[in-house]
């Protein structure tokens, strides 16, 4: 089965509760048309009903039996301004500017996945990478345990032997531009959960570098076997190796001669990259060189699941991330139980 028909069973399985902030733009009405249509989940179009019915009519998309939440007319409006300024009190924010920093749909929507009226968002068509991030780090926070914020790309190469079955998860490829030990154990360990979630397999997790098992000597490769030692106190139960190079975690052949007895080399599903540039390109190069399918970023290490969009991303794109947030929810329901 293709891992994302199996995200979209799960999905409709265990229908979560999806909003989604920028409802006027007509990728977003499409794909909710859809998303509703297919029973995927129960999405929400935030905003003002008014502005969101044109829309609609100008795209020609039906919003019948779509759930329309106006901002202005939100019961929980008053109470939420309150509970942001005390949140971020610290910050010196008062309960006006909290009002009026919650009359923007993205941090509303935010807010409505932290007080449980919603199980996930999905946003960044028309708003950066930074502003969705701002919004939920402000509003949702990180999860236990995790404190940085990051992101992995489901990576699904045809006709490819290594992974699960050419099914790959990258990570950081799209937020932290140079972490240091503790931010990449933490990448380390919120993508192997990415893949346990997503693709409902074991992660079997390589953290990479140039070297493979002190074959060379540097500060960057010290930073990676640091960040397999606090992963490893951090999360004992995961199966996960390092410093290795590319080949060594992907190939059996050249992972059981230079690092015999590695219970990832050659193995390896789960590929944690030292830094933004290498994630970054080799996403990107393994997309176009292996015709492979790239989904992401996609967000992780928050309390609640929130993901971002391309802003060049299309209503099937969108239909995609509402499936993936989906199952997001679910796990983190889990957690919590």
């Amino acid at each position: 089965m293709h891992p994302l028909e199996r995200i979209i069973n799960e999905a409709k399985r265990d229908m979560q509760r999806i909003v989604l902030p920028e409802s006027t733009d007509s990728r977003m009405l499409e794909a909710a048309r859809r998303a509703t249509d297919e029973k995927i989940a129960c999405v929400s179009l935030l905003g003002t009903p008014a502005d969101i019915e044109k829309t609609a009519q100008t795209c020609g998309v039906s919003l019948a039996g779509v759930n329309v939440v106006d901002i202005a007319a939100h019961p929980q409006k008053e109470n939420w301004a309150k509970t942001f300024a005390e949140r971020r009190k610290s910050k010196g924010l008062t309960k006006e500017q909290a009002a009026e920093i919650l009359a923007d749909p993205l941090f509303y929507g935010a807010m409505m996945v932290r007080e449980g009226e919603m199980d996930g968002m999905v946003a960044g068509a028309v708003n950066s990478t930074s502003n969705v991030l701002r919004a939920s780090l402000q509003i949702i926070g990180s999860q236990p345990g995790i404190k940085t914020v990051s992101s992995c790309f489901l990576m699904i190469v045809p006709d490819c032997p290594y992974g699960a079955n050419g099914t790959l998860m990258y990570g950081d490829a799209g937020v932290v531009p140079d972490p240091n030990e503790e931010q990449l154990a933490d990448i380390a360990i919120s993508t192997a959960e990415s893949m346990q979630v997503l693709v409902g397999v074991e992660p079997i997790v390589a953290m990479l570098s140039f070297s493979t098992y002190g074959s060379a000597q540097h500060p960057r490769i010290d930073k990676v076997k640091n960040a397999l030692k606090i992963a490893k106190e951090k999360r004992p139960d995961l199966i996960i190796d390092g410093e290795l190079q590319g080949d060594a975690a992907l190939i059996e052949s050249i992972g059981k001669r230079k690092c015999p007895g590695s219970p990832v080399a050659g193995k390896a599903n789960t590929l944690i990259f030292p830094d933004l540039d290498a994630g970054n390109i080799a996403y990107k190069l393994t997309e176009r060189l292996a015709k492979a399918e790239a989904y992401g970023p996609l967000l992780q290490g928050l309390a609640l699941p929130v993901n971002d969009l391309s802003r060049g991303c299309s209503a099937n794109d969108i239909y995609n991330t509402i499936a993936i947030t989906s199952v997001q929810a679910q796990a983190a329901k889990k957690r919590k139980a």
